[in-house]
């Protein structure tokens, strides 16, 4: 996604001289929403090539993999300013070439979509949830090229508009070139708006959180609060909101049965996405999307990776700092949470283990460092495959390996001195690039980590953690701010799979952790298990517990089913490797000080 240092005034140019240039003009209308479709026409003039190449994007900022949106594009025709038709070619899958035309092309195309999520559209009679690269034909010629664009509501719905983009009057919306226009999710629905405002370095922005759900809206008076406790506890780890270019934030939330659940940040809004309404349990559920998003309009959208410049639409897009951008984001997400109020201590420390236990006893470190863990995010950011794949084996979440790197190095920099903590190593990453919106590498934030502390510490964390996949002492890093870090189950054996009980069976339900009992037997996903150790296997025994009534060495003999045919192993128990955090019940005086100034409120 491009970067817009001075957006604002770039628009206020770009309307201003409007008349004097090109421009691009869009309309869409939703006549036949029942049947999820859209019509929309285009309208691209002073062309200067002799053919007009437009196409679908095939990615979408904030996701890396690659989506396919030109396949619910159809009945396309393009006209000269008389309306005469013209010739279209069609060199790809996704590109429409019009040639014949005298500088001027009117579009016209069907869009079918009903998918709603942060990545593509969905279009029904509760909304027109529109995400920009799903829904609209563009022209790469055109990129600098200011875009007006007029939506069509359905007044017979009672729809209302809401955007990132310019307003301009009425239904009509600006952006002041493509990639702007990209960035900009819609929602077009009969929702509810709750504002506040908020001062920052002198300036004055409004904060606005949209929510479309079928349902009442009870709950929402206290959701919003819940919603500005978190903008506020985030400014304070960065110490300035950053510029909104047209003075505003959005949150757009959808809480509907017919829409799946997804966050996606954008740069002065996300979409925010769940099948439960507030009523329904969604309050709890989502809050930490909220946070977790609008961090990112710090840390992702101005803090922004040189690996994402410029964001590519015709191309996965690749980078290697996914485990800063995604994963700091991530750690933040909870902890904001608990300095919020919204989630207690207890909760908190009780939820480090489920990401601690994921990375560090994953089998994939030995494969992939944090990075290049990074790397693989256009393989599984909502990225579709027919294929099977061994992701428990060799893939770890960039999300949750950045969370816990970010939750390691926090309590280092406490540790080491009591005026250091990641709250200021990300106020200081913010001045160095954020806030001018300088692209970063991993060597930068290295650097500025050697800034914020020393050389010898920085090299030291980038070496053990980030080129390396070497584990931290997470137990005395915990201890230290009076939480407990500790085997789960002492000396007591695990499986090393996931098991669903379906149909009185065991069924292997995810691939053996690479060293585990069950991948030492030889067992594998999709395995039937019979009985252990002469125990049938049922829905009265529970998976969870059954190993624990056996000791670590113990051979047990197991009968299982694999594509209809019967067989027999021996399986060897091995060890559990899983973790716990809990507060501790009685922390020392220091600990419990330390604990309070990470994961207190930091609002006066």
């Amino acid at each position: 996604m491009k970067l817009f240092h001075y957006l604002t005034l770039l628009c206020l140019f770009a309307i201003g001289t409007l008349h004097s240039q090109s421009k691009i003009q869009y309309e869409i209308s939703f006549k036949n929403a029942g049947h999820h479709e859209a019509e929309i026409d285009v309208v691209f003039d002073s062309i200067q090539t002799d053919t007009l190449k437009v196409r679908m994007s095939r990615t979408s900022p904030g996701r890396y993999a690659i989506h396919e949106f030109a396949k619910n594009v159809y009945a396309f025709k393009a006209y000269d300013e008389k309306g005469n038709e013209l010739e279209v070619l069609r060199p790809n899958p996704y590109q429409w070439n019009i040639t014949g035309h005298n500088g001027h092309v009117q579009l016209s195309y069907v869009l079918f979509a009903n998918h709603g999520d942060g990545t593509y559209s969905q279009i029904d009679e509760s909304h027109a949830h529109l995400n920009i690269p799903a829904t609209f034909i563009f022209s790469q010629q055109f990129e600098n090229t200011p875009i007006h664009i007029k939506f069509q509501p359905r007044t017979d719905l009672d729809w209302k508009i809401a955007t990132q983009l310019k307003h301009l009057s009425g239904n009509d919306y600006f952006a002041p070139d493509l990639a702007y226009f990209m960035d900009s999710p819609v929602e077009i629905s009969n929702h509810k708006v709750k504002s506040f405002n908020m001062t920052s370095k002198g300036k004055e922005y409004q904060i606005n959180f949209v929510l479309h759900q079928a349902t009442d809206y009870e709950g929402f008076e206290h959701y919003f609060e819940n919603v500005q406790r978190i903008v506020e506890e985030e400014v304070l780890v960065f110490g300035e909101l950053p510029e909104f270019d047209f003075g505003s934030y959005t949150f757009l939330a959808c809480y509907l049965k017919n829409i799946d659940g997804d966050g996606m940040e954008h740069r002065n809004s996300t979409i925010l996405t769940d099948l439960k309404s507030l009523k329904e349990g969604g309050d709890k559920e989502n809050i930490g999307t909220v946070a977790h998003e609008f961090f990112h309009s710090w840390n992702v959208e101005r803090i922004r990776p040189a690996s994402l410049e410029p964001f590519d639409f015709t191309e996965a897009n690749m980078s290697g700092e996914l485990w800063f951008a995604e994963g700091f984001t991530s750690y933040y997400t909870n902890l904001v949470l608990c300095r919020s109020g919204i989630i207690s201590k207890e909760d908190y420390a009780k939820s480090l283990s489920k990401t601690l236990n994921y990375v560090w006893n994953s089998p994939a470190r030995a494969f992939f460092n944090p990075i290049e863990m990074s790397y693989q995010a256009p393989f599984v950011d909502a990225a579709t495959a027919v294929d099977q794949v061994n992701w428990e084996n060799t893939f770890i979440s960039y999300y949750s390996y950045g969370s816990v790197l970010g939750l390691a190095l926090d309590l280092q920099l406490r540790n080491l001195d009591e005026n250091k903590s990641l709250d200021g190593f990300m106020k200081l990453v913010w001045q160095d690039f954020g806030k001018n919106e300088i692209p970063y590498a991993v060597k930068d934030l290295q650097l500025a980590l050697s800034t914020y502390v020393s050389v010898s510490f920085s090299n030291r964390f980038f070496n053990d953690y980030i080129y390396q996949s070497n584990m931290p002492d997470y137990a005395s890093l915990l201890e230290s701010v009076g939480i407990e870090f500790a085997m789960k189950h002492e000396e007591k054996p695990g499986f090393g799979a996931s098991i669903q009980q379906i149909k009185n069976k065991w069924l292997i339900s995810s691939n053996p952790l690479i060293g585990s009992s069950a991948y030492k037997a030889g067992l594998s996903k999709k395995d039937e298990i019979v009985s252990i150790d002469g125990k049938l296997t049922n829905n009265k025994l529970s998976p969870n517990d059954f190993f624990l009534n056996y000791e670590i060495g113990d051979q047990l003999k197991v009968i299982y089913n694999r594509y209809g045919i019967q067989y027999k192993t021996e399986m060897i128990l091995e060890k559990n490797n899983s973790y716990k955090t809990l507060l501790l019940s009685e922390p020392s005086k220091k600990a419990m000080l330390k604990q309070n100034d990470w994961l207190n409120s930091k609002i006066q």
